[in-house]
């Protein structure tokens, strides 16, 4: 068997459980009623990455897999239809034109200088004025703050020096526990740790913004 026949046979299914006939539940479906199943999915794939589990990485994988087949299906029947070969084709084209040092004649000896020109090249072609446009807020707060810290300091802008005491901490204490100091704490005087945090990165996107103007 080729490799990549089991993925149109994935597509194959999904088209029997979709079609008259097929599963009324799954017919039933919108992309709005499967996103919190396109979370849990997600969190559940990142659990085996963590625990270094190969089959729960195949499984987990597959039904990260069935999501976005699912998507392609129900996409086809939209107003602006879309099906599975948009999909892929899509991150295709869109691998190829950033990887110019692998399928063009541009050179990229480190990671650092593939990233470096990922960022610029995706810059241009969404039209970003700032190093915060496309990042989600949606995403949770911790990795939220993270990747606005990430793009401040690919786009080359400087943010705030962190407080010396609390590096001072950190010379002395694993950061995971000094956070779960902080939330616990939080917790007890009844301060919502997340949300707080969450506002933290709004702030930061702002502040960020206004470094570059």
């Amino acid at each position: 068997m080729s490799r990549g026949q089991r993925l149109l046979e994935l597509v194959a299914v999904m088209d029997r459980l979709r079609s008259p006939g097929g599963c009324p539940w799954d017919a039933e479906q919108t992309h709005a009623s499967l996103v919190q199943y396109l979370v849990e999915e997600t969190y559940e794939t990142i659990e085996a990455i963590d625990a270094d589990d190969r089959d729960g990485m195949v499984e987990e994988l597959g039904d990260l897999l069935l999501q976005v087949v699912f998507h392609a299906r129900i996409g086809e029947e939209s107003d602006q239809p879309f099906d599975i070969d948009d999909v892929a084709g899509g991150i295709a084209e869109k691998l190829v034109a950033r990887h110019p040092h692998v399928f063009g004649d541009e050179t990229a000896h480190t990671a650092g200088d593939v990233e470096a020109a990922w960022f610029e090249r995706k810059r241009r072609e969404k039209g970003r004025t700032s190093v915060t446009d496309g990042v989600p807020m949606a995403m949770p707060a911790l990795p939220l703050i993270e990747k606005l810290l990430h793009r401040a300091e690919k786009g080359g802008v400087d943010v705030p020096p962190v407080d010396p005491q609390v590096e001072q901490l950190l010379d002395h204490h694993d950061p995971g526990e000094l956070i779960l100091e902080i939330v616990a704490a939080a917790r007890a005087r009844g301060i919502d740790a997340d949300a707080a945090a969450r506002r933290a990165a709004v702030a930061l996107r702002e502040d960020l913004i206004d470094r570059e103007r």
